[in-house]
């Protein structure tokens, strides 16, 4: 883990609101905590790096199959990732917080279904107090929204999936 990887991590644990968090590998050990006074009980969230092999890469992870005793959650996978290519993935592209209101008491900028046009804003994420507008690059409709409100999201994760037609 070198210098930036450690930068941002306690830029990414300073926006998440936890007040400590413990990384431990086999050759480092890492503690953040953050000056943040809450009247909420003190959490701590551990964080536990899984080695990797470095001429690999890691194989994408899945969600577990859902309650419902379908036995045949593989073949739904598949049939769900042939489905979903002919959208297009509105991703992030910046780190932050994602929300889908410009404010608590203001309705939400898109819902799925809703027809989109390119320069709509879906979103705003915000990074390091400030509020960007996330604008659509394409037309289409909304299909799916693919992160919850108030949470945080990575560069280049996918928010939205769109219908181009």
């Amino acid at each position: 883990m070198d210098i930036k990887e450690i930068q941002s991590l306690i830029k990414f644990v300073a926006k998440s609101g936890a007040s400590e968090v413990k990384l431990e590998t086999d050759d480092i050990k890492i503690t953040i905590r953050t000056g943040a006074l809450t009247s909420a009980p003190e959490t701590t969230t551990y964080l536990q790096q899984i080695p990797v092999s470095t001429t690999a890469a890691a194989p994408p992870m899945t969600p577990p199959p859902t309650a419902g005793g379908d036995t045949s959650g593989a073949k739904a996978d598949v049939g769900e990732s042939e489905e979903d290519s002919k959208y297009i993935t509105i991703k992030s592209p910046i780190i932050g917080t994602f929300y889908r209101k410009p404010s608590p008491d203001k309705p939400a900028f898109v819902e799925v279904g809703d027809t989109i046009a390119k320069g709509d804003v879906l979103c705003v994420i915000e990074a390091m107090k400030l509020f960007n507008d996330i604008e659509s690059e394409v037309s289409g409709k909304i299909i799916k929204m693919l992160v919850e409100d108030s949470s945080p999201v990575e560069f280049d994760q996918p928010l939205f999936l769109v219908d181009p037609s």
